[in-house]
């Protein structure tokens, strides 16, 4: 009927106002905090407030995108707690609308926000966290190395401003310690070129890229061959992991073809299907904070039981994100299939917000 269309219109719109709020709120916090941290870190560097100040504006919308989970619980606890107040939930169930109906507007709302959470927000604040990684490189870290993936290989950059050499390798093995038909371009000062040596492949030891059948020509523009050649780097290990871009400096978009360009160069892309499975299951993990913030909420008196419903709503939430990270360490060691390591958060917390609000409205 066309009641029904008003009274859940009114309910969406409640629980949106619920969320803005405290998404606000949140994003307000994080970004004072994130100001203090960035200036903090860039004692003694010389660097302007405004600087720091665009850092953490960049890094906003990821933040954003992590506390998002915590404002759809507590933006839902607002809107349920709003409408018991007003005994608005009570005249909806005295109308003949169960639970499960009313909810049904905060819920499609919440998948909504999962969706363009994931569709919209990722590629924006991936970008802009892209942005910000390599003005923390510049003003913070003083990094110098640079490693990259494309469907023809790896680019890898090393070295200071004195000198330094751009590595491709067609094929990667052990991690990125052993590449294979290698080409090093060697760079001097103001990006003159030294040399190129080609070799049929290298291997990283401490200090060291070991190549072996390797032609090296210098700045004279003679060739000569080696058997073992030996270029100095400051690269580890584990610094060319690290290399790697942050699963969160990647949008939605282009997760699918970065992790077929890893698998392809010999590298392990464990941790960014970890990270697509998490935004794929974003919106079920919405849907489950609402039907978590409909059972603090449902029952709650005119009087009193506020703070207690606040309380359980802040444990619940973290103990979600919590068992988010062990799964995720899980995920990350092989002891749990990448897929169910992403989405057993979300599934479980949906499950055991359904079991709570069929508790009390059937129980």
């Amino acid at each position: 009927m066309s009641w029904s269309w008003t009274l859940y219109r009114y309910l969406a719109r409640q629980f949106l106002i619920g969320v803005g709020i405290w998404c606000a709120a949140i994003l307000t916090l994080a970004f004072s905090i994130d100001v203090v941290n960035i200036l903090n870190r860039t004692t003694g560097h010389a660097i302007s407030p405004a600087i720091a100040v665009g850092m953490a504006l960049l890094q906003l919308p990821d933040l954003g995108q992590q506390f998002l989970p915590f404002a759809v619980l507590f933006g839902g606890v607002h809107c349920f707690i709003g409408l018991s107040r007003h005994q608005e939930l009570v005249a909806t169930r005295a109308a003949g609308i169960s639970a499960w109906d009313f909810l049904v507007p905060p819920l499609a709302m919440a998948v909504s926000i999962g969706v363009f959470a994931v569709l919209v927000v990722t590629p924006v604040s991936s970008r802009m966290l892209g942005q910000f990684a390599a003005l923390e490189a510049k003003y913070i870290k003083g990094e110098a190395s640079q490693l990259s993936i494309s469907q023809n290989g790896l680019w890898l950059r090393q070295g200071s401003t004195d000198a330094q050499s751009v590595i491709h390798a067609l094929s990667v093995a052990d991690q990125g310690v052993r590449l294979e038909n290698v080409i090093v371009f060697l760079y001097g000062p103001h990006d003159r070129v030294e040399g190129r040596i080609d070799a049929k492949s290298a291997r990283l030891t401490e200090g060291a890229w070991i190549l072996r059948d390797a032609w090296a020509s210098g700045r004279d523009g003679l060739v000569r061959h080696y058997d073992r050649y030996e270029t100095k780097t400051t690269l580890t290990p584990a610094q060319i992991q690290e290399s790697f871009a942050p699963p969160d400096t990647l949008s939605f978009w282009d997760l699918p073809r970065f992790i077929r360009s890893a698998e392809s160069a010999g590298f392990s892309a464990t941790r960014y299907r970890l990270y697509l499975f998490t935004l794929l299951s974003l919106p079920i993990l919405f849907a489950a904070m609402v039907f978590m913030a409909a059972s603090f909420s449902l029952k709650l008196a005119r009087t009193g039981g506020l703070g207690r419903i606040v309380l359980i709503s802040a444990l619940s939430g973290f103990a979600v994100y919590f068992f988010s990270d062990v799964t995720r360490a899980l995920g990350m060691s092989g002891i749990l299939p990448v897929a169910l390591a992403a989405t057993a958060p979300a599934a479980a917390a949906i499950l055991i917000g359904m079991t709570l609000v069929f508790q009390q409205e059937d129980g």
